[in-house]
């Protein structure tokens, strides 16, 4: 099990999202939000799909995870050398500060299952709909039984298991993705 979780977390993630990232189609001018974006691995990926677009990351900075701050997110980005494209900002994902419909994809690694309540999670995937353009896409990782309800809520999006790679240990952990495009 230890060596699956280390192989998500150092490699199978970052490859799972490129593949994941390539599938939406981007044009590369795109405004991207990344909900509970940590220190970037998300979002930086997102960026670097995006010359001419901006990738906006959000979070709350908890100590969940080790290192977690606006300042390391900006610093992996700069290594990236995508910091011309990112910008973080300070927030719930549960009320987002961004207005109705200002992305054209929103994106949440294993980010919204975090949420304390059924509630706050249903809320954050309602916001997610809510600042995304019509025609946008979201794109949302997550452990199988919380895409499937997340979807349910929605009543639209399809459900795809994301494979070993984003294994956290055992099958039972495995993570989906969920992917909705926003009717025009």
């Amino acid at each position: 099990m230890t060596g699956i979780y280390l192989h998500t977390t150092l490699r199978g993630k970052f490859r799972v999202w490129e593949r994941e990232l390539d599938r939406l189609g981007l044009r590369g001018d795109e405004q991207l939000l990344d909900m509970g974006c940590g220190r970037g691995a998300v979002l930086i990926a997102a960026a670097q799909h995006l010359p001419s677009g901006r990738a906006v990351g959000i979070d709350l900075w908890t100590v969940d995870q080790s290192g977690n701050s606006p300042r390391a997110t900006l610093a992996n980005a700069a290594k990236a050398g995508v910091a011309d494209r990112v910008e973080v900002r300070t927030g719930d994902l549960s009320s987002l500060p961004f207005a109705d419909q200002s992305f054209d994809v929103v994106t949440a690694a294993a980010a919204i299952h975090n949420l304390r309540s059924p509630e706050l999670r249903l809320r954050a995937v309602d916001e997610a709909m809510r600042v995304l353009r019509p025609g946008g896409q979201l794109l949302i990782a997550d452990p199988w039984p919380f895409n499937r309800r997340y979807a349910s809520h929605l009543g639209q999006g399809t459900v795809h298991r994301l494979g070993p790679s984003y294994w956290y240990g055992v099958p039972l952990l495995a993570v989906t993705s969920l992917h909705v495009t926003k009717a025009n």
